[in-house]
């Protein structure tokens, strides 16, 4: 799906009287309209490093990038719109959306130390090849997840710190994994 179809399906779950499963558990409503807000507000103060806009518009084959997302993914609300803003400065990128839990379960296939962590981003050359791979999280982000859950932190103690460690670092470190990810694929060394 496109990003406009995501967001659709969003605004479905926030407006419908009886949402679907799982969305009518008011604690994965409240996920999908706090992630909302939070994707919304990224797209109106996120800014992309002057390497990262430099480095994206010298690609110069098409790509395709896949997300595989869900709304009620924390995560996701904080990396997505940085995703977008990335392919809308090279119309030869293609961004889709694909959901974790419905077909094709491509999740399956990009699992994180056997789980199905999300969000993932796949990013495929126009042939099909995998070029590179992300997610669910930036690495130092993902440490902190695996120090709290060592902790046995509470599920609340978990999603403040982790919103705390996105709101801090404002998008940085994601872009700088992707730049280590692209450089080589783009600038062959």
């Amino acid at each position: 799906m496109t990003f406009p179809e995501y967001s659709t399906l969003f605004e479905d779950i926030i407006h419908t009287d009886t949402p679907r499963p799982p969305y009518d558990n008011p604690q994965y409503l409240d996920y999908v309209k706090l992630n909302w807000s939070r994707m919304n507000r990224w797209f109106k103060t996120g800014r992309l490093l002057d390497e990262m806009v430099t480095l994206i518009r010298q690609i110069d084959q098409p790509q395709h990038w896949i997300v595989i997302t869900e709304p009620w993914c924390g995560d996701a609300s904080h990396s997505i719109p940085f995703f977008e803003m990335m392919a809308r400065e090279n119309p030869l990128i293609t961004l889709s959306y694909e959901l974790r839990d419905a077909p094709p379960f491509r999740i399956e296939q990009y699992l994180t130390n056997g789980t199905r962590s999300i969000p993932k981003l796949i990013i495929r050359d126009a042939h099909g090849s995998d070029l590179a791979t992300w997610g669910p999280r930036p690495q130092d982000c993902q440490t902190l997840y695996q120090a709290l859950k060592a902790e046995k932190a509470s599920f609340d103690m978990v999603k403040v710190q982790l919103q705390n460690w996105y709101n801090a670092n404002k998008g940085l470190d994601i872009q700088k994994e992707l730049i280590g990810l692209l450089s080589p694929v783009i600038i062959p060394r």
